[in-house]
């Protein structure tokens, strides 16, 4: 999703974006091509290992990791996929049955959504976007809490597991953790898995 305007100032995890974002846009073609196959191969032995009932993926912008070749997989397998919606700036998001080669529409953000008519579902699974991470577990998204609302909502009611997707070079030292952050239970990069204990 895009990047809001956060001032470094007033908000310590702008700077943490900002930078991590500069190095993802330095990423090559090629590399970008391989993570696209590593991501595939590395989500679907989780969801294997996971068993969830549905998952959803996000359907990339810019130059965020690209998640089709891990949906296919995933539906191949004959996993329920899906994509989020967004509703409204303050709610969390929705998520909808979308599979590769299915119809979108372009959302309230301009990035590609299913169609209304199609079913909607609560994933247990979430590969979730992120502007950097670190080796606790934690991210920084693009600043406006979609996915630490909606990872809460889902956490209120049933297990799930969510998995960052980013570019190692995304990773940071340490995130400024808030009380609303919601923190991952894995996180797959271009180079390698990272597993998180239960919390």
């Amino acid at each position: 999703m895009p990047p809001t305007n956060a001032d470094p100032k007033t908000d310590p995890k702008a700077t943490l974006r900002r930078e991590a974002l500069a190095r993802r846009g330095a990423v090559a073609p090629g590399a970008r091509v391989v993570f696209s196959r590593r991501l595939a191969n590395e989500g679907l032995r989780l969801a294997r290992l996971w068993r969830p009932r549905a998952v959803s993926a996000f359907h990339a912008v810019r130059n965020e990791p690209d998640t089709l070749q891990l949906l296919s997989a995933l539906a191949a397998e004959g996993f329920a996929t899906a994509l989020p919606v967004v509703v409204g700036r303050e709610s969390p998001l929705t998520f909808r049955l979308w599979r590769p080669g299915d119809p979108t529409r372009l959302g309230a953000m301009s990035i590609a959504e299913p169609l209304e008519e199609a079913p909607a579902v609560d994933p247990d699974l979430l590969f979730v976007p992120l502007a950097c991470f670190d080796r606790r577990g934690h991210r920084i998204g693009y600043g406006a809490g979609y996915y630490d609302r909606t990872l809460a909502g889902l956490r209120a009611i049933k297990p799930i597991h969510a998995v960052g997707v980013a570019y190692g070079v995304c990773e940071v030292a340490a995130v400024p953790y808030e009380a609303h952050d919601q923190s991952l239970d894995a996180i797959v990069t271009d180079q390698e898995t990272l597993l998180f204990p239960a919390r």
